[in-house]
């Protein structure tokens, strides 16, 4: 079964335009759990502009399903914040400061070392970790070796082309990516543009996956259908 985590990065966007505590960013994800998420992903960044690190530990008080933790560990600010909260899962994303939203995925050949001993930092935590990474063979290839536990495959090429009406062009590299990955014995996550359109056929494709992370097109589509109805909608997706 592919597991559906529900970025609430945006209701804290939305409460940091106004000020104050609506919406309530712990309440979203008290509901994302009892309207049928898998899991949470907060993806804090450096200058707090939407989930703030004081976030991150509210919500780790109240959480009963998977909880992941998406951020650039190259931020000790980061680092140690993931290491005090401990979630389930840390996923690692190669962010620059003030970066609007991810939009790559690790070098994992150039960045090898780096990436061995900060995964190592996480795993003699507890935390299982997943890396950001492009549906590259190579970048795959090196992914294995750093000891991630997972990969999240960066899905906006994915979700570009599908809406260019190529799907079936879209989707090779990613199962590509996929079966080695699965043959080197990662888990596979995906994540990133995934919406009611195209993420049927992405599972189709790769029912192997273990997890999508989901945010922004979930909560747009939220203010049309309903936060709970949304859910559901996403997670027969999945099915």
């Amino acid at each position: 079964m592919t597991k559906l985590s529900v970025n609430i990065n945006k209701f804290a966007t939305l409460r940091n335009a106004r000020g104050g505590n609506n919406p309530d960013v712990v309440k979203a994800a008290v509901d994302a759990q009892l309207f049928g998420a898998d899991g949470v992903t907060v993806h804090p960044r450096p200058d707090e502009r939407h989930i703030r690190y004081d976030d991150v530990r509210q919500i780790k008080k109240i959480i009963t399903t998977e909880f992941n933790i998406e951020g650039n560990c190259t931020e000790q600010k980061f680092v140690d914040l993931v290491l005090e909260v401990k979630p389930d899962q840390v996923t690692l994303v190669p962010d620059a400061l003030g970066q609007l939203t991810s939009d790559h995925g690790w070098d994992t050949i150039k960045n090898k070392k780096y990436l061995q001993d900060i995964i190592g930092v996480f795993k003699k935590a507890g935390i299982r970790v997943s890396i950001f990474v492009d549906p590259v063979i190579e970048i795959i290839e090196a992914a294995a070796e750093t000891g991630t536990d997972r990969i999240e495959l960066y899905t906006e090429g994915y979700a570009k082309q599908y809406a260019a009406g190529e799907r079936e062009t879209a989707v090779q590299p990613y199962k590509l990516a996929a079966k080695i990955a699965e043959d080197s014995g990662l888990g596979i996550n995906a994540g990133h543009d995934l919406d009611l359109h195209n993420l049927k056929f992405l599972k189709e494709n790769i029912p192997w996956i273990d997890e999508v992370s989901i945010g922004h097109a979930l909560i747009c589509d939220a203010i049309y259908l309903g936060y709970e109805n949304t859910i559901q909608l996403y997670k027969r997706q999945l099915t």
